[in-house]
């Protein structure tokens, strides 16, 4: 059937093209001169192979000027040029190479079904392979003829679910590969299940004295086994980006002519329009305050947690939490030019970055395909021309696939992960990404937020013992009413004190100011000095906070900041490795500087916006250096994401925690420091297991290949090396948190030199 002359599978593939061109179009944002950037989901992205041939496929495409595949979300991100406007035709190019593709959502896509799916695979594997074994036994025991036949069938019935089921998940992705004109880990693994198993097959239903049907399913669950450990340290990556985008208001209160109120999409927002942000609501774009008095939380801007008083001409900035009374601000940005919308964008490039980390086992793997391809090719045609037997040179080229099967090599770094991620775990440390344990080995400079991170984030009150206890009952009494940080902090110290509250008639709030209320016929203040000191105040009292009686200042609170527990020792522990140390804050100078000298740190730098921090970050990996950033707050996350290697305290916000590789629980920085022991003794054991992976291979490949290993041997043997390497990697398990050597903080180009 044709259509205007055309067939109508070819106009409905053109409409189809279109319409994904005009939705990546949409979709799309501008970076300037033409260029623009679009970002696709890429859900069957599952390796470093996979990495490899996406962005090869886009980066070939005309127009396309980077193409940065990101693992961890299964996403891939493209800045593409064209003078007609229309992006490349980059779905249909993945599409070609087996890779479906689409606009992402917001939130980050799961793959809670497939980890499931993986599981119950698994242990279908595992209880055909156990029972098969057990038959074996009998077997090789000396059965008669008439059991052996029986139990080779029972064998052959129990062998096909593992291969047809548990193994599927490695045919179809060697499929895909091989129908695409790729080659991936599963190629071989694929066929050296399907051909032991047929031959396995044959050898029973032909009367044969052995069958090897334990040599398929052992094959099958051992991989699965590293599959699935893989898999759950991959599924515990989370994207700050689509944290980000959970926290970013959907819309705002458009305060229209007349005064009415309505409601608008974020998208919807233009400058000069005036928005009602009421209390506990989030500025939703950058601009000026133009009616009410209020304080917000600036911490997604500054990550300090002092509120910061707004009234009409005040500055605010998009993300920033009302925390008193509604105010309306004139919007001075479209809603994709505000704060949060560049937090997301920077935030996205980092993530995109971080990913072009290949894990050491991804760089091993990558040569084990052609090798052992060629190796078994060769086993075969050589005992073909030495035998003349094609069932004897097909079994020795299958022993050859099976014995250097990469299940050893596959373990080597999964079970030393899954150990470390115990161990971190009883120490109340976890990890989101498996590859930050061997970046956490390289590191050579470690950059620290201030607030919440080398300090608890809490005010502490300096002058306390200083304040007299009427004052104290006073203030503590009005301070009753307030959320606010300081009087918070007042009215801690008044309750420690065991003090009682007296009855203060008349007590308000008054938002960016401080609290009034009447005792005993006189008005008392507690708040901003230069409100409450109305009638012979004292200079040295206005830059403080102030309790007043009748204008008059009458005590003075002082307030710092509170060193987290085990931040000196942690400090002091790297600078004796020669590691350097940096604070990056968006703090005044004053308070970093007291932060920064009480604990030795020469390298600090103050008034930090987000960006700035990641551009300071990105400064010192061009100069060479390996980063550990430690932050807690949301104006850190892009700082988080652009370093080598991050963590953040489990007090931090969920950008923060999103954004970090690894979390603490501990109120202690100790927490950190056993971590990066851990993570060194990990790396050691990782490498003790590559080693023992390439000498088992070193051993037991020349005796495949001369003929002297059966299917099931070589399926015995495999499964011996993988238990080796597991025993070894428990051995991580038995050691008690220390302290490293000097010599064991080193990077791993130096430990591998």
């Amino acid at each position: 059937m044709t259509c205007c002359g055309s067939p109508l599978g070819v106009t409905d593939a053109r409409t189809m093209n279109t319409r994904n061109a005009d939705e990546i179009a949409v979709a799309s944002r501008s970076l300037g001169n033409g260029l623009h950037q679009s970002v696709l989901s890429v859900p069957d992205m599952h390796c470093a192979a996979c990495i490899g041939a996406i962005e090869k496929t886009l980066s070939s495409l005309d127009g396309i000027r980077m193409a940065r595949a990101n693992l961890s979300t299964r996403t891939v991100t493209v800045n593409w040029l064209t003078e007609q406007g229309q992006p490349p035709a980059m779905v249909e190019a993945l599409q070609k190479i087996g890779f479906a593709s689409h606009i992402p959502s917001n939130e980050i896509e799961t793959d809670d079904g497939a980890h499931a799916s993986l599981v119950s695979r698994l242990a279908v594997a595992g209880f055909c392979s156990m029972n098969i074994m057990l038959l074996s036994v009998s077997v090789w025991a000396g059965a008669d003829p008439a059991t052996r036949q029986a139990f080779h069938l029972i064998s052959a019935a129990l062998a096909c679910p593992a291969v047809f089921y548990s193994g599927s998940v490695f045919y179809i992705s060697a499929t895909r590969a091989l129908v695409h004109g790729r080659v991936n880990m599963d190629v071989p693994v694929s066929i050296g299940i399907v051909l032991s198993f047929v031959l396995s097959l044959y050898d029973a239903l032909s009367g044969a004295s052995h069958a090897y049907f334990e040599a398929s399913t052992s094959l099958v669950f051992v991989l699965l086994v590293g599959r699935v450990l893989d898999n759950s340290m991959r599924r515990k990556a989370k994207s700050a980006v689509a944290a980000l985008a959970r926290m970013t208001p959907r819309g705002a209160n458009l305060v229209a002519e007349g005064g009415a109120i309505d409601y608008i999409a974020l998208s919807d927002i233009k400058p000069g329009m005036q928005l009602l942000v009421p209390a506990g609501g989030r500025c939703p774009v950058d601009g000026t305050v133009v009616d009410g008095k209020s304080e917000t939380d600036p911490s997604i801007v500054t990550g300090e947690s002092r509120w910061k008083s707004v009234r009409p001409g005040c500055d605010v900035r998009a993300g920033e939490l009302n925390m008193l009374a509604p105010f309306v601000v004139r919007a001075s940005v479209h809603a994709s030019q505000s704060l949060l919308s560049e937090i997301g964008r920077m935030l996205q490039e980092a993530e995109n970055a971080r990913s072009r980390y290949r894990r050491l086992a991804d760089r091993a793997a990558g040569l084990y395909a052609p090798i052992v391809h060629s190796l078994s090719a060769l086993a075969f045609a050589g005992w073909i021309i030495i035998s003349g037997d094609p069932h004897l040179s097909l079994t020795i080229a299958i022993s050859v696939l099976i014995i250097t099967c990469p299940c050893a090599l596959g373990l080597a770094v999964p079970m030393v992960q899954v150990v470390l991620a115990r161990r971190l775990f009883e120490r109340g440390v976890m990890a989101t990404d498996g590859s930050a344990y061997e970046r956490l080995n390289e590191i050579d400079t470690v950059v620290f937020d201030k607030t919440g991170t080398l300090t608890t984030g809490r005010p502490t009150l300096l002058n306390g013992h200083e304040i007299a206890a009427e004052h104290l009952v006073l203030a503590g009494s009005l301070a009753q009413i307030s959320r606010h940080p300081m009087a918070v902090t007042i009215l801690t110290a008044f309750r420690r004190a065991g003090l009682k509250s007296v009855s203060v008639a008349n007590a308000s709030e008054r938002a960016g100011l401080g609290i009034e209320g009447s005792y005993c016929g006189d008005v008392y203040r507690l708040g901003r000095g230069d409100w409450a000191a109305t009638n012979g105040s004292e200079a040295s009292m206005l830059g403080s906070t102030v309790l007043s009686k009748n204008g008059r200042p009458i005590a003075s609170f002082q307030f710092g900041e509170t060193i987290r527990p085990g931040a000196a020792e942690f400090v002091r522990f790297l600078k004796k490795r020669g590691v350097g140390v940096a604070v990056f804050s968006g703090d005044s100078e004053s308070a970093v500087q007291s932060v920064s000298e009480q604990l030795g740190i020469a390298d600090y730098r103050f008034r930090l916006m987000p960006g700035d921090k990641a551009a300071g970050l990105q400064d010192l990996q061009a100069q060479g250096r390996k980063t550990l950033m430690i932050g807690d707050g949301i104006n850190d996350a892009p700082a988080l994401k652009a370093a080598n290697v991050s963590m953040a305290p489990s007090t931090a916000s969920e950008i923060g925690r999103s954004a970090a590789d690894f979390i603490f629980v501990d109120e202690s920085l100790a927490a950190a420091q056993d971590t990066i022991d851990a993570a060194c003794r990990a790396h050691r054991l990782i490498r003790q297991n590559f080693a023992l992976a390439a000498l088992y291979n070193l051993i037991s490949l020349p005796i495949a290949l001369a003929g002297f290993v059966t299917p099931l041997a070589a399926a015995l043997a495999m499964s011996t090396s993988s238990l080796i390497v597991v025993a070894n990697a428990l051995r991580l398990g038995a050691v008690p948190f220390g302290r490293l050597k000097a010599s064991d903080l080193r990077t791993t180009k130096e430990a591998m030199g």
